[in-house]
C-alpha cells in the first residue's frame, strides 16, 4: 500500500509546480471522471482559464487533452483531487454542473451540483433524489444508494430528512449494504419522527436484522412492525405481515413466534384492496394453509403463483419492486405445491430481475432456488455453478451464508465428507432451528446422501426431522426419502404413515412431480402385481415433469423390484436406464448403487467416459461458461463479485486443465 502512495506523492509534487490555471484546469478534468473534452473547456471558460492552461500539464506528462482527456496515470487524477482545498473543490464542481446539460445528462449535473454545494440546499437534495430514482430503475441499486446518502445530507428539513434517510437506508440494504444501512438508522432513530416514520423504522430495522443474523426473533419484530403500520398504510402494513410469516418459515420463528403463531396473527391484516397483487394473494394463500391445512389453502396459493407468473406469461403487467421482492417466496411456494414449471419459471426470473436492479440482498436467496430446482432437475454441474456464485455474493455483501444449495448438490453427488462437513456448519450456525426451513433442509439432505449410499436407518432418521418441520417445502421433499428409507430399513408403518401424508398432498397438488412421487412411494410399501402398476405410474408422470433426478430414481428403484421378483432381463432395462441418467447427471452413490444391482443380474455397466471439463471446479465451469460466451474478465468478475485478476488466475487454471492456451479455443470447448 505505501508504493501508490508514494507514487501519488510524485504526481503532487509535480502538479504543485504548474501555473495557477494549469493546476485549476487539473482540478476540474480530475473532477469529472468522463473524459469528454467539451465538457471541460466549457467548465473552463466558466472559470475563465484559457485554452492554453493544458500546455503545461501535457509537457511534464500528467494530462493528454484532445477529443478526450487522459491523465497518463490513474494516480494523477486521486493526487489533484486531494491537493485541492474543499472550496476550490466546491468551484471545480459547479463549473461542471454549469457545463453540463441537464436535459442530456441530468444525473451527472445532478451529481456535481451535489458535490458543489455547502450546507443544505432542498433543490439540489431533491434532484439527487429522483436522480436516485432514475439509477434505480436502470438497476444502478448501489448508485441509488449514494445518491439517496447525499441527498439526505443536504436536505435541510428534518421531516425531509427523515423521511429519505429511511428511503436511503431502504435502498442501502437492497443493494447488499445492510451495515451501512444499519448505522444510517440509528441517525434516523435520534431524530424526530412521526408514527408513520417510526412504524417505517421498525420494519427496516427488522429486516435487515433478520438478513444479517437470520435470529428468530425477526419475526416477532416484524410482526411488531405491522401492528405499528395498520393505521397508517395498509398495503406496508400486509407486506410486513408476509414479511413475519417469512421469517417465521425460514428460522422457526422462536417461542410464541412460530410458522402457526404468525399466520394466526397475520389473520389480523387489513384486507387486501380489489383486485388483489401477487404478493396479496400469497400472503392470503400462505394464511390459510397454516391455519386450515394443506388441501384448503391448495387454490389460493395456485392463484398466487399465476399472479407471479403472469407477466412472463404476457398476460399481466410488470410486477413492481414490492412483488419482485417475493420471488424468492413465490419459488418457495412453488415447491410447496410441487409445481416444477412454476419453481423454474420463478426462480430464472427472480435471478434475471435482482441482477437487473442490482438487488444484492435477494439475489442469493433467488440463485439458492435456482440451485435446487437444477438439482432436482438432474443438472447438477449447473446447479453447482449457481452454487457457487450464491457464496460468493453472501460473502462480499456480509450477508449470513446460506450453504444449502451446496449442500443439496454435494447430497444428490453423493459426497460423504462433503455433505457432513457443511451440515454440521448449518446445524451450529442455526442453534434452535427444527421447526424452520434451515436445519430440516439440512436434514433431508442427509436422508437423500444416506439413501443414496444405502444407509437406510440414517436416512429414515434424518427424514423424520425434516418431516416434522412447520414450514412445507422441505417437508415435501423428505417424505419421499422418509417411505423409501422406512421400507428399505424395515420400518413399513412409519412408510405408510408417510405415504399418507405424501398421497394427501399430492392428490391435493394434482401435479406430475407430486403424482409421480406418490405413485413410486406406494410402489414400495406394495407388493405384487399392484407395485408394478404404481412405478410405471410414476415412470410416466415423472416423465411429464423436469424432475429428472426423480425419474432416474424411479428407473433404479423399479429395477431393484424387477430383480428381487426374478425377472432378471427387464431389471436389467431399468436399471440401466437408471445408471445411464444418474451417471451423466453426476449423482454418484445412486449411480454406483444402480451399477451394484446390474451386477447382481449379470451386466456390466458402462463406465462414465471422463471428460477434460470434469477437472474444472464449479467456479472455474462458470468461469469458463462466461468468458466463452464473450465476457471479459472484468465482466465476469463483476457477476461473480471478484477481481479481473482472480479470473485470469481462474482462467490460467482453466487452461492448463482442459489443455489449451486462448479464449479462442474455450469457445471450441464443448462445456457442459
Amino acid at each position: 500500500m505505501s508504493v501508490p502512495r508514494r507514487v501519488e506523492e510524485g504526481f503532487r509534487q509535480r502538479s504543485r509546480d504548474l501555473p495557477t490555471e494549469t493546476q485549476r484546469l487539473l482540478l476540474v478534468a480530475a473532477a469529472e471522471p468522463t473524459g469528454d473534452a467539451v465538457t471541460l473547456w466549457r467548465a473552463a471558460d466558466e472559470l475563465g482559464i484559457p485554452a492554453e492552461a493544458a500546455a503545461p500539464a501535457e509537457e511534464v506528462g500528467l494530462l493528454d487533452v484532445d477529443t478526450r482527456v487522459r491523465f497518463r496515470h490513474p494516480l494523477v487524477r486521486s493526487a489533484v483531487y486531494r491537493t485541492a482545498t474543499p472550496s476550490e473543490r466546491r468551484r471545480a464542481h459547479a463549473a461542471l454542473a454549469a457545463a453540463t446539460d441537464p436535459q442530456r445528462d441530468p444525473d451527472r449535473c445532478a451529481w456535481h451540483r451535489a458535490q458543489a454545494v455547502m450546507g443544505t440546499d432542498e433543490d439540489v437534495a431533491a434532484e439527487l433524489e429522483r436522480t436516485a430514482d432514475r439509477a434505480r430503475a436502470r438497476g444502478g441499486m448501489a448508485a441509488a444508494a449514494s445518491f439517496l446518502q447525499h441527498a439526505f445530507e443536504l436536505t435541510p428539513s428534518s421531516a425531509c430528512r427523515t423521511t429519505r434517510a429511511l428511503k436511503a437506508a431502504d435502498t442501502l440494504h437492497e443493494a447488499g449494504a445492510s451495515k451501512d444501512a444499519r448505522e444510517l438508522l440509528t441517525l434516523v432513530d435520534a431524530g424526530p419522527l412521526d408514527a408513520l416514520q417510526r412504524a417505517r423504522l421498525a420494519l427496516l430495522r427488522a429486516r435487515i436484522e433478520f438478513h444479517l443474523t437470520r435470529h428468530g426473533d425477526a419475526a416477532r419484530m416484524l410482526l411488531d412492525a405491522a401492528r405499528m403500520l395498520t393505521p397508517h398504510d395498509v398495503a406496508l402494513a400486509r407486506e410486513t405481515y408476509l414479511h413475519a410469516l417469512d421469517a417465521a418459515i425460514i428460522t422457526g420463528g422462536g417461542p410464541g413466534h412460530g410458522v402457526r403463531e404468525v399466520a394466526d396473527a397475520a389473520r389480523a391484516a387489513p384486507p387486501a384492496p380489489e383486485p388483489p397483487g401477487p404478493s396479496d394473494l400469497l400472503l392470503d394463500g400462505m394464511v390459510t394453509t397454516f391455519t386450515r391445512g394443506y388441501a384448503a389453502g391448495e387454490p389460493a396459493l395456485r392463484r398466487a403463483l399465476e399472479a407471479f407468473r403472469a407477466d412472463e406469461l404476457g398476460a399481466g403487467s410488470v410486477p413492481g419492486d414490492d412483488d419482485r421482492r417475493w420471488l424468492s417466496h413465490a419459488s418457495r411456494t412453488a415447491s410447496v405445491l410441487f409445481d416444477d414449471e412454476s419453481l423454474h419459471a420463478l426462480a430464472t426470473r427472480h435471478v434475471r430481475l435482482a441482477r437487473d436492479a442490482g438487488e444484492l440482498v435477494t439475489l442469493p436467496a433467488a440463485l439458492l432456488f435456482q440451485s435446487i430446482a437444477m438439482t432436482l432437475s438432474g443438472e447438477l454441474e449447473r446447479a453447482g455453478e449457481l452454487a457457487a456464485e450464491q457464496s460468493a455474493i453472501a460473502a462480499a455483501t456480509g450477508a449470513v451464508p446460506l450453504p444449502h444449495a451446496q449442500l443439496v448438490l454435494a447430497a444428490w453427488r453423493g459426497r460423504l465428507d462433503e455433505t457432513v462437513e457443511i451440515h454440521t456448519t448449518v446445524a451450529r450456525a442455526v442453534a434452535d432451528g427444527e421447526r424452520g426451513t434451515e436445519v430440516p433442509l439440512a436434514q433431508y439432505a442427509l436422508a437423500v446422501l444416506h439413501n443414496g449410499l444405502g444407509k437406510y436407518a440414517a436416512a429414515q432418521e434424518s427424514a423424520a426431522r425434516a418431516r416434522r418441520s412447520d414450514a412445507l417445502n422441505p417437508s415435501n421433499l423428505a417424505l419421499p426419502e422418509l417411505v423409501e428409507a422406512a421400507c428399505r430399513a424395515g420400518h413399513p408403518e412409519a412408510a405408510l404413515e408417510a405415504l399418507d401424508e405424501l398421497d394427501s398432498r399430492a392428490r391435493a397438488s394434482g401435479t406430475p412431480w407430486a403424482l409421480g412421487l406418490a405413485s413410486r412411494s406406494r410402489g414400495l410399501v406394495t407388493s405384487g402385481r399392484p407395485a408394478e402398476e404404481h412405478y410405471r405410474e410414476s415412470i410416466g408422470q415423472l416423465g411429464d415433469s423436469t424432475m429428472t433426478a426423480h425419474l432416474a430414481r424411479t428407473h433404479l428403484v423399479y429395477g431393484e423390484w424387477l430383480r428381487r421378483e426374478g425377472r432378471r432381463l427387464d431389471a436389467r432395462e431399468e436399471l440401466r436406464t437408471a445408471h445411464e441418467l444418474l451417471s451423466d447427471m453426476g449423482a454418484e452413490a445412486f449411480a454406483q448403487r444402480a451399477a451394484r444391482e446390474l451386477l447382481a443380474t449379470g451386466e456390466h455397466p458402462r463406465k462414465r467416459n471422463a471428460r477434460p471439463t470434469d477437472a474444472l471446479t464449479a467456479q472455474e465451469l462458470h468461469v469458463a461458461r462466461l468468458v466463452a460466451t464473450g465476457a471479459t474478465s472484468r465482466e465476469a468478475g463483476a457477476q461473480l463479485f471478484l477481481s479481473p485478476r482472480t479470473i485470469e488466475a481462474h482462467l490460467r487454471n482453466i487452461f492448463r486443465k482442459l489443455g489449451i492456451t486462448s479464449r479462442r479455443q474455450l469457445k471450441d470447448v464443448l462445456l457442459p
